[in-house]
């Protein structure tokens, strides 16, 4: 279908050259299953219809959780495969068909991390030198960093979930740790059964909460699923129990995250010095990313190029580790060009019985190169 786009064969040629095979997931897809791992916010730019038997479907809003479906369907979860794609992908967008041409791939089952990390970032520059973008800009961070940070810092789980949730929309997160923190803490005494779960097992605070939901007949509110409604609750609730986080851990979480800048070399000195300072114990994602930053060297890859950003991550929740984007000055407005990372959670989201390593990348064709928009 696209083998008339000069762009996809030169990349697929790429692509093969490097051990990925084509694989092409339907056009149509489950959307529960979208809905499920992205977040019920999806729905309104997802383009919906239902099949036969009534069950909604969608068309692919993107590659990543099609080909890691493909890959289950293809044998045994945990062995190694490594695939490439290229298609139409779409969603919803103002003033926009809502249809966009991208091209990627996928390398599932590597244990390896770190080293995978590093050819999945020399193949995605590879990638990138073809298509010429004009004034390249490479930035990289790192999931798991941020979750140690919280661990360290004893955040509590319900805050940790919420954190985790907005991480990566820089604001969104602010305005999360700022009533972490007590200060737009509105205690209301509506709230005191949920404030009384409070301290119990989180997920049977929700369960509870889902169960009254379901007796008083609420299946969704604002496009939210009883699920979130009880998360959203019970965060509330912490809020209105307490005063807050001391000042103190907001203070050296704001620290990390206003880490901005420095390659990787670099980053990993001042993680160091940030570990030491605030009392944190970092080694070992601080270790892992000096092992990733080395491979990337070996590779040949310009480590002084890449900057590093602790506050740069993905919001979908099965991305678990190193994730990188490459944006373009002409057409930064729209977005990152070339994007991906690590997802370790999502073959086991999907079904897997056991937890399969996992990071690709996506092309955005009409972000970059010749093909970008003007």
């Amino acid at each position: 279908m696209y083998s008339g786009d000069k762009r996809i064969k030169a990349l697929g040629q790429l692509f093969e050259r490097a051990g990925y095979e084509a694989a092409t997931p339907p056009i149509l897809q489950p959307a529960d299953i979208f809905l499920d791992l992205a977040g019920e916010d999806l729905r309104r730019r997802l383009f919906l219809t239902h099949g036969e038997d009534g069950h909604e479907l969608c068309l692919r809003p993107d590659f990543t959780i099609p080909i890691a479906r493909h890959y289950l369907d293809e044998g045994e979860a945990g062995r190694t495969a490594s695939y490439s794609y290229a298609g139409s992908v779409f969603r919803q967008k103002a003033g926009q068909l809502g249809e966009t041409l991208q091209t990627g791939v996928e390398s599932i089952g590597r244990t390896d991390e770190e080293q995978a990390d590093a050819d999945m970032l020399g193949l995605a520059l590879e990638a990138c030198d073809q298509l010429k973008p004009q004034s390249p800009r490479i930035r990289i961070g790192d999931e798991g960093m941020f979750t140690a940070v919280l661990e360290a810092l004893e955040i509590p789980k319900a805050w940790r979930r919420r954190l985790r949730d907005v991480f990566g929309e820089r604001q969104r997160l602010d305005a999360a740790i700022a009533r972490m923190s007590g200060k737009d803490a509105q205690p209301d005494s509506k709230l005191g059964f949920l404030a009384a779960l409070k301290g119990q097992d989180p997920k049977a605070a929700v369960a509870v909460v889902e169960d009254l939901l379901s007796i008083a007949g609420v299946s969704a509110v604002g496009g939210r699923s009883p699920h979130e409604i009880a998360e959203r609750f019970l965060e509330q609730a912490a809020l209105s129990a307490g005063s807050g986080l001391d000042k103190s851990v907001t203070e050296r979480l704001n620290t990390y995250l206003d880490i901005s800048g420095p390659p990787p070399l670099r980053a990993v000195e001042t993680l160091y010095t940030f570990a030491k300072e605030t009392g944190l114990n970092l080694d070992k994602p601080i270790q892992k990313l000096a092992r990733r930053t080395d491979l990337m060297a070996k590779h040949g890859i310009d480590i002084s190029a890449l900057e590093y950003s602790g506050d740069f991550g993905r919001r979908l929740d099965y991305y678990t580790g190193f994730v990188f984007e490459i944006s373009d000055e002409p057409t930064q407005h729209m977005g990152q060009c070339i994007g991906g990372g690590r997802y370790d959670k999502l073959v086991g989201l999907l079904g897997s019985p056991r937890p399969v390593p996992a990071v690709g990348f996506t092309i955005w064709l009409n972000r970059i190169g010749e093909g970008a928009s003007q």
